[in-house]
């Protein structure tokens, strides 16, 4: 399987993405949108930051579960990970999404 994001629409009816990696794994999910045109614009600034290290925050849930955002330029968070039972397997899932965010297709399931 080719990685991909897929969009989709909520119940409350806003839009969301996930990118899943060429597993099938969920390695980032992103926040809610009122307009589907700006999930769509969420997927393009990924594809645009994925790659800069620099735009990832490693962070640490309540219960020290290791995370991450991706950052835009701007500095708002475009998604965040799950959570992840260690910080090498957190940092392999920002390789993952820096591998996968710029080349994965859009399925848009939000029709």
């Amino acid at each position: 399987m080719a990685a991909k994001f897929e969009l989709k629409k909520s119940k409350n009816r806003k839009f969301f993405f996930n990118l899943l990696a060429t597993n099938g794994q969920i390695i980032l999910t992103s926040e809610m949108y009122e307009a589907k045109a700006s999930a769509i614009n969420g997927i393009e600034s990924v594809k645009k930051n994925a790659p800069d290290d620099g735009r990832y925050e490693r962070l640490a849930g309540k219960d020290n579960s290791p995370y991450f955002t991706l950052k835009a330029g701007n500095g708002q968070v475009i998604g965040q990970s799950q959570m992840y039972s260690s910080e090498k397997a957190r940092d392999g899932g920002i390789d993952s999404v820096k591998a996968n965010g710029p080349v994965a297709v859009v399925d848009d399931q939000a029709i």
